[in-house]
């Protein structure tokens, strides 16, 4: 509706909007609109009002009128076109809002589950404004030009109870309770309280908190979400402190239903890291209202938290609400039940941390930091781990042997994960002493394969005298496989820095045959299928001996790649891997191999389940 449709509708004080005042709204609704619709992609919501406001007006007549703006969209967790995106720091959204910042009389931003709303207040005039001190509603709760929320509440408080509904003494401050712990900030009017729908708002709110929380495995994320969640449903502003190991606690997260006072508020509680005696754990507090109003507003009531899991503290959450003489005891029930949820989200994300970094650093162990310049060569690898992070059964190397020999090797350990891990850790070792022990390739496969057997006696007589010694049944199926599929080969580069191409000699044990991309497109199969390594103890392996020729590209792959399912088939059915590599010819190492992962990644829906790993060889 245009705002000058509004005079046709005899509203109170329409007659007062200027035009001034009406293009500032039209300019600021088609900047927030154009941000939400280019960078969040959704569906916007625009809602316009007229909210009079009732007291001392400049005409006497006892109406404040000013325009109340809403501009929503459905993707609450993008940023505005401004609006600085920095992932170490969660409390900066919101600052580039300049023009609104500039304009309007009072703005912010309200984060609900599946939608974020922008929205301001502007007088009808600046004098009108500067007079009045009055609020207006916006987003589910009201603000002042000097921040005071939530006037109507009190006016329906003191209606309702014949006093201040503030002080938790009359009648009128159960309807302030039910309004804070309703489902979604909203005004409660002439609506009587009800304990039935105070305790319903309550658990829905909890139940919206544990949604959001749950699977979170960024602590910083966390910190912001609870944060949001609290403002402005029932807080004026949040924060939340994280304690560190050995170090003073870390301002994770502020928040402010007025976003223009975040960094403000940011720089004062900085000053001043809570500090909660011993006896109050767990439970919600009084805090001393801080005496900046440019930061906070005018006074109110705050409670600190500290957040316990599992006994242990993890950080000390803080809120506060303008205008109270002290916070209800409901709602600092409530605090405290929400603390708890967000201390538990806390601590998962912080061992979810602790196990991605040690899984990181057990993958640098047992993979190589570098791999070697084989001359002539141009070489190529591809890794993805089940799981992302997470060190599995695949493994790679390529590394000098000495004598002018170089090896590659490209190996699956029969599972996934750490078990398989565990074999990773003690073959590439092993490898790279039998290589440069002078062994050749068949020799190697054929004394890791020993090793492996004597590996799995070993691990099997230890399993089973623990079970004897624990009193139960001796293990069926279980401990770590030692069957391993195993590519090794040799490379010796031809003429002078290997321009003559190199020759190959390499062995499968139980591996994907490696295939070889001519120059002009055609592909071959190079080395003959063996048994897996650790099946069988005595086993003699044969080796193949060709030339890889200038232009011409080895490529090794893992099961994880040929094997990858989409429905009932499988990505090299019908020579589908050699079928993709005639369309490589001429193409680098590394065009090769993304060519081959982007294929495998689109063959299916569904992620590949199983360890996937390349090694991708060029002879210049």
């Amino acid at each position: 509706m245009r705002l000058a449709d509004w005079s046709a509708l005899d509203f109170p004080a329409v007659g007062r909007i200027p035009d001034r005042v009406a293009d500032e709204v039209v300019l600021l609704v088609s900047e927030l609109v154009t941000n939400a619709v280019v960078h969040a992609g959704t569906a916007v919501e625009v809602s316009c009002a007229l909210d009079v406001v009732s007291g001392e007006g400049p005409s006497g007549d006892g109406e404040v009128p000013s325009v109340v703006v809403e501009v929503t969209d459905h993707h609450p967790t993008r940023f505005l076109r401004g609006e600085p995106h920095d992932e170490d720091d969660p409390g900066c959204a919101g600052h580039g809002l300049r023009l609104v910042a500039e304009l309007a009389e009072c703005w912010g931003t309200a984060y609900r589950r599946a939608s974020k709303t922008v929205w301001f207040q502007l007088p009808v005039s600046s004098a009108e404004a500067g007079e009045s001190g009055e609020a207006a509603e916006s987003g589910g709760f009201v603000e002042s030009a000097e921040g005071s929320l939530r006037d109507d509440t009190r006016r329906n408080g003191a209606l309702k109870g014949g006093g201040d509904c503030l002080n938790g003494d009359s009648p009128g401050d159960d309807a302030y309770v039910v309004e804070l712990l309703a489902p979604a900030p909203a005004r409660v009017g002439a609506r009587d309280a009800d304990e039935d729908w105070t305790r319903a708002g309550a658990l829905s709110f909890l139940a919206d908190a544990s949604e959001l929380l749950a699977g979170q495995f960024d602590e910083d994320l966390v910190t912001s979400l609870a944060a949001q969640l609290l403002v402005p449903r029932f807080a004026d502003w949040s924060a939340v402190w994280l304690d560190t190991e050995g170090g003073p606690p870390r301002l994770a997260m502020v928040w402010h239903a007025s976003e223009s006072r975040i960094e403000t508020l940011s720089r004062l509680l900085e000053k001043e890291p809570p500090e909660l005696p011993a006896t109050a754990r767990g439970r919600a507090v009084p805090w001393p209202w801080p005496s900046d109003p440019a930061a906070y507003g005018p006074g109110g009531a705050a409670l600190a938290c500290r957040l316990i899991a599992g006994g242990r503290a993890v950080g000390t959450l803080l809120l506060g609400r303008a205008g109270l003489m002290r916070v209800p005891d409901e709602v600092a029930d409530l605090v405290e039940d929400f603390a708890r949820r967000v201390a538990l989200a806390l601590a998962s994300a912080r061992q979810y941390t602790r196990q991605a970094t040690i899984s990181r650093v057990l993958q640098r162990g047992l993979l190589p930091s570098r791999l070697a310049k084989i001359p002539g060569v141009e070489s190529a690898v591809v890794y993805e781990p089940t799981g992302g992070t997470s060190a599995g059964g695949d493994f790679y190397d390529i590394f000098p042997a000495g004598d002018g020999r170089w090896v590659f090797v490209l190996g699956d350990v029969c599972g996934n994960g750490p078990e398989a891990a565990v074999v990773t850790g003690l073959v590439r070792p092993w490898l790279r002493l039998l290589a440069r022990e002078g062994y050749g390739v068949g020799a190697v496969l054929e004394r890791l394969n020993r090793m492996l057997g004597e590996e799995a006696v070993e691990a099997a007589v230890e399993g089973a005298a623990e079970a004897v010694a624990a009193g139960v049944g001796l293990p069926v199926g279980g401990g770590v496989s030692r069957f391993l599929s195993l590519l090794y080969g040799e490379l010796v580069p031809l003429g002078e820095d290997g321009d003559g191409g190199v020759r190959c000699t390499l062995a499968s044990a139980g591996h994907p045959l490696p295939l070889v991309v001519r120059p002009d497109g055609s592909v071959r199969t190079v080395a003959e299928p063996q048994i897996l390594l650790g099946v069988v103890e005595d086993v003699a392996y044969d080796c193949e001996t060709f030339e890889l020729a200038p232009g011409e590209t080895l490529v090794c792959v893992t099961d994880g790649v040929t094997e990858h399912r989409s429905g009932a088939r499988q990505f090299d059915d019908g020579n589908g891997l050699a079928s993709l590599l005639g369309d490589c010819a001429g193409l680098g190492a590394k065009d090769v191999a993304e060519r081959i992962r982007e294929a495998v990644h689109a063959f299916a829906v569904e992620p590949p389940d199983d360890d996937l790993a390349m090694l991708v060889l060029r002879a210049r």
